[in-house]
């Protein structure tokens, strides 16, 4: 029961420093964009192109497709633990 508690406050601490240095990060970008909106624009434009060029749905598909191909045998070790526990248990 400790253990499940220490481990809520750390994911707690996690996600409170998270949102600090999400917070952080969103002042320092609106910051550097009001001191030089052309720059902040010109590294905009060049990120959209970058991404545009990337096969980046290309790459997600294949993940998702290598995701799914593996969830079969997973679901079958899954099933087979879950059967050997059930006669292990039906014994004792």
């Amino acid at each position: 029961m400790e253990s499940e508690q220490m481990a809520g406050d750390m994911a707690e601490r996690g996600l409170s420093y998270a949102k600090d240095q999400w917070g952080e990060i969103m002042g320092q970008t609106e910051d550097f964009v009001r001191a030089t909106p052309g720059k902040a624009l010109c590294y905009g434009v060049a990120a959209g192109f970058l991404l545009d060029r990337l096969p980046i749905f290309r790459i997600f598909g294949g993940l998702i497709r290598l995701a799914l191909m593996a969830l079969k045998p997973a679901m079958l070790v899954f099933g087979a633990t879950k059967l050997y526990q059930m006669v292990q248990n039906r014994e004792e």
